[in-house]
């Protein structure tokens, strides 16, 4: 959080999570000195004038050097990660039941800080793919640890499991609605089924609805528009797979009969007193 408000001044989510890491800093603390940091234009300068409570003027010191130190892009920055671990480690204890681990967490993302030659990279890459876990050393095993994993395809880059179910292969979705302006775009978003796609070891299945149903309307209702198969399962690419229709489609003469059934609506509204 304190590198993210430091590389965007204006972030408030950032600047109110890194605010109330600080003890004795509530909510309504951080929305004043925040006020006042956007009133003073975002300058750095706001923390050394800034007054704070008396349970939290022994931490703000500290933290407005750090801060002010973030701020200066001169020179190589990944001594920003260390800068920042030495000023949190000590409230990790009050913070985190497991301080041990989150301390190791901090350690490994100052190790990770050196692969990215700039901070905004690596702010790009954790919030593209954070981290699952922390770094505890392995314990028990759980059963429901290893049945379903949720992964973005850009999380999944790398990785490989037994069955991959892709879900959405239909067109506003791959490619998004948002990348088919530029042909470069467009390569790209096929670039990234591919990749998610060769994440299955044994088994791959690609969801394509044929309906998206609208909202707001009746409990049985059936307004819907049709969905549009992906345009990167071209007729070639269909031929190497098994098509399946869920649910099944059913001989018309098998469904029941409708029934146009009466509804008494004034006495069920005397019913009601």
């Amino acid at each position: 959080a304190v590198l993210r408000w430091a590389d965007n001044p204006k972030n408030r989510i950032a600047a109110f999570r890194a605010l109330q890491l600080l003890p004795g800093m509530g909510p309504s603390t951080a929305e004043q000195f925040v006020a006042r940091f956007e009133q003073a234009g975002y300058s750095w300068n706001a923390f050394t004038a800034f007054q704070p409570p008396a349970a939290v003027a022994d931490a703000w010191t500290p933290f407005a050097e750090l801060m002010v130190g973030l701020a200066v892009t001169d020179g190589p920055w990944q001594g920003q990660v260390g800068r920042a671990r030495e000023w949190f480690e000590p409230h990790l204890e009050r913070i985190y039941d497991a301080a041990h681990v989150r301390a190791g967490d901090l350690v490994q993302l100052e190790r990770l800080a050196q692969q990215f030659a700039t901070r905004d990279q690596f702010l790009a890459e954790l919030a593209l793919d954070p981290p699952a876990a922390s770094g505890d050393n392995a314990g028990a095993p759980y059963l429901d640890e290893d049945y379903l994993i949720l992964s973005t395809v850009h999380s999944a880059k790398g990785q490989e499991w037994d069955a991959v179910f892709i879900l959405n292969v239909a067109d506003g979705n791959f490619p998004s609605e948002f990348s088919t302006g530029r042909s470069d775009q467009i390569e790209e978003e096929r670039r990234l089924l591919y990749v998610a796609m060769t994440r299955a070891k044994n088994d791959l299945h690609l969801i394509a609805p044929m309906k998206y149903y609208v909202t707001s309307q009746p409990k049985n209702g059936d307004r819907h528009v049709y969905g549009a198969r992906s345009r990167f399962l071209t007729k070639t690419v269909m031929a190497k797979l098994d098509t399946i229709t869920w649910p099944e489609v059913h001989d018309p003469a098998e469904a029941p009969a409708a029934t146009n059934a009466r509804v008494n609506v004034a006495g069920k509204l005397r019913g009601m007193w």
